[in-house]
C-alpha cells in the first residue's frame, strides 16, 4: 500500500479541519508519512520517529500501548526502541516475534526502551516479522500490528541516508557506515532576557475596544472567560495574548505587541518566522491553548484534532528581541491513539 502524507505543523490541521494553511515560511517543518498502522517524520536534523497506529476502524484495547522507532542522524546512531503504556512499578518485558522472543527490557511506570544491538535486531525483525507480542512473563501486554512498519522504516533509511549501507534497517547494502550522511547541523537561536519587574498594566477600555476592532476579535472578547493576558517582552514591548474563540478542547488567542504609555498604546500583530498551525495568513497569526514562559521567553502553541489528543500539532518559539523564532514542532496527523507526537522540526536556544 502507498504512502498517505500528512502534512507538516503549519498544515496539519487545515487537513484535519479544513482550514486554509499558512503560507509557506523558513524554516521549514518535516512531514509526516503513513503507512498502514504505522506513521514517520523526520525533522531537520534529520532525526526520524516511527509511531505505531491503533487498527483503524477496528476495536481499540482498555488499555493501548504505543510503540515507537527512533533514530538520529549520522553514522554512528543506532534505533532506540520504546515503549508507553499506563502502568505502576517495574516490570520485566520481552518482545516477541512470530514467537521467537527477540529482546528484552525493563519498564519502569510503563515506560520502557530497547537500546544497543538488542534494538537493531528488534527493528529488523519487526520490518520482516507478521505478529508482535510484548510479554511480561507469560501475561501478553500488546500486539503492535507490523503492518506498515517495513515501509515505514525503508522510509527511514532513506530520509537518513543509509539505503545501500550495512546500517540500514531494511534498504540493507554492502556499503560501510562511513558512507552515511552525516547529520546536519541545529540551528541556534538567541533568546532574548525578559526584564523582571511587575505585570504590565491591564488595557483600558478604549485599548480593549482598538484591540479588538485590530484583531476582528471584538465578539469573541465579550464571550471570553478572561481579558486579554499581558506579557512583558522588553522595557517598551508587550506581549497581548488577544482571546479569539474557544471550542470543547480548543482556546484560540492572537498574539499582538503593544507599544506606548498605558492607555495610549498602539498594537500591530506579532511576527513569527514560522506560523503557528492555525494561522489562516501570514499577517494575522493565532495560536491555539497558547502558553507564555518569561523564563525561557518561549511561546507555545497546541492544537490538538479532537479531545483525546491523539493528533493534532504544537510549535514552540522563543523572542529574539524582534520576533518569535521556532525552536521546536510536532505534529501527529493520524487520529489513532498515538498520544505521542513526532518532533518535525528542532533548535537550539542561547542566551
Amino acid at each position: 500500500m502507498g504512502a498517505k502524507r500528512i502534512f507538516g505543523p503549519a498544515l496539519l490541521l487545515s487537513a484535519i479541519t479544513g482550514m486554509a494553511p499558512a503560507a509557506a515560511q523558513a524554516p521549514r517543518p518535516g512531514t509526516l508519512e503513513s503507512y498502514r498502522d504505522w506513521t514517520i517524520g523526520c525533522d531537520n536534523r534529520d532525526r526520524c520517529e516511527a509511531v505505531s497506529l491503533l487498527p483503524e476502524g477496528g476495536d481499540w484495547p482498555d488499555a493501548p500501548v504505543m510503540l515507537g522507532i527512533s533514530r538520529e542522524a549520522g553514522p554512528a546512531a543506532d534505533p532506540e526502541i520504546w515503549i508507553s503504556r499506563d502502568a505502576k512499578g517495574r516490570e520485566a518485558l520481552s518482545f516477541l516475534i512470530d514467537g521467537r522472543k527477540v529482546a528484552n527490557a525493563t519498564s519502569v511506570d510503563g515506560e520502557a526502551t530497547v537500546q544497543g544491538p538488542q534494538a537493531s535486531a528488534l527493528a529488523i525483525a519487526m520490518a520482516r516479522g507478521g505478529a508482535m507480542e510484548i510479554r511480561t512473563g507469560t501475561r501478553r501486554v500488546a500486539a503492535p500490528s507490523l503492518a506498515g512498519s517495513a515501509a515505514a522504516l525503508r522510509y527511514m533509511d532513506a530520509k537518513q541516508g543509509r539505503a545501500g549501507t550495512m546500517a540500514a534497517l531494511v534498504a540493507t547494502g554492502t556499503l560501510g557506515r562511513s558512507a552515511v550522511r552525516p547529520a546536519p547541523a541545529t540551528p541556534t537561536i538567541r533568546r532574548a532576557p525578559i526584564p523582571g519587574g511587575a505585570a504590565p498594566p491591564a488595557l483600558w477600555r478604549e485599548e480593549l475596544t482598538a484591540i479588538g476592532k485590530f484583531t476582528h476579535c471584538a465578539d469573541e472578547m465579550k464571550d471570553a472567560a478572561s481579558p486579554p493576558d499581558l506579557h512583558r517582552l522588553s522595557k517598551t514591548e508587550t506581549l497581548v495574548l488577544v482571546p479569539c474563540g474557544a471550542g470543547a478542547y480548543n482556546f484560540s488567542s492572537v498574539p499582538v505587541i503593544a507599544t506606548g504609555i498605558p492607555g495610549r498604546r498602539s498594537f500591530r500583530f506579532a511576527s513569527f518566522d514560522y506560523q503557528p498551525g492555525w494561522s489562516e495568513d501570514v499577517t494575522h497569526p493565532m495560536l491555539v491553548n497558547a502558553e507564555w514562559s518569561g523564563e525561557t521567553s518561549t511561546l507555545q502553541s497546541y492544537a490538538k484534532g479532537r479531545g483525546l489528543g491523539d493528533c493534532g500539532g504544537s510549535e514552540s518559539y522563543v523572542w529574539d528581541g524582534t520576533r518569535f523564532r521556532l525552536i521546536e514542532a510536532t505534529a501527529m496527523g493520524e487520529c489513532r491513539g498515538a498520544w505521542h507526537w513526532i518532533t518535525t522540526w528542532a533548535g537550539k536556544v542561547t542566551e
